[in-house]
């Protein structure tokens, strides 16, 4: 899609500098990061780039503290807080300690089970790809998609559950009976035009099958757009 004019000029586009790795001819990635940030500082100021935005630096007294600012990531609109070592190198790849994504809690959501798929991969002879929805009134209307969070046990027994509880099949994709209460956890909630309900889960995934639960204790639609963003 293209953009409109209204929407560039009511919200404009940018992009936020995090760190720098090169001025220059001179590599900095062997320096650190309070070094890197010094110096992209002083480039910053110095160019005054259009259309780039310095991130910023939260300062903090206590790991309490910082809790309590990632506590409080949800209602600013951010994910969460990025922690780096001060003398950390900027290197290739994801090695562990150096840096730290401290993501927001997850919501969660009691859902039902309506159509399962199978997967790809290792997984292409289980039924492991699982629509879920919630209750609009007596109707149960589709909300998301998930294809991770549960044990190999716990896919092998599903597998063979939606195997015996078959009501209709298209194609690849097989409708359940509505018997199975999902408890899914998920970053946020946003409007979509691809499932019946209006809207669709964030980064989706199994948190618990509650084979105790009546279905019909699942959550509702009007529970699930109280949490849009």
């Amino acid at each position: 899609k293209t953009p409109t004019p209204k929407l560039l000029r009511d919200y404009p586009a940018a992009v936020r500098l995090y760190d720098i790795l090169r001025a220059g001819e001179e590599d900095l990635r062997t320096l650190s990061f309070v070094e890197r940030r010094r110096r992209l500082e002083e480039w910053y100021a110095s160019e005054l780039p259009p259309g780039l935005d310095l991130s910023p630096l939260v300062p903090f007294a206590s790991w309490e503290e910082l809790r309590e600012l990632r506590d409080g990531a949800r209602e600013r609109g951010i994910e969460g807080l990025m922690l780096k070592r001060a003398d950390s190198l900027y290197v290739a790849g994801r090695p562990k300690g150096p840096w730290f994504k401290w993501k927001r809690g997850a919501l969660t959501l009691d859902t039902v089970l309506m159509y399962a798929q199978r997967g790809h991969g290792k997984r292409s002879s289980f039924y492991s790809d699982y629509t879920f929805g919630a209750w609009r009134g007596d109707e149960l209307v589709p909300v998301g998609k998930a294809y991770s969070g549960f044990t190999d046990e716990e896919l092998r027994r599903l597998d063979q559950w939606v195997r015996n509880n078959t009501l209709r099949r298209w194609g690849p994709v097989r409708e359940v009976k509505p018997q199975i209460v999902l408890e899914v956890a998920f970053d946020s909630v946003h409007r979509s035009t691809r499932h019946k309900s209006g809207v669709a889960m964030r980064f989706p995934r199994v948190h618990r099958i509650r084979w105790d639960k009546p279905v019909g204790e699942a959550d509702t639609l009007d529970t699930l757009e109280k949490l849009l963003t």
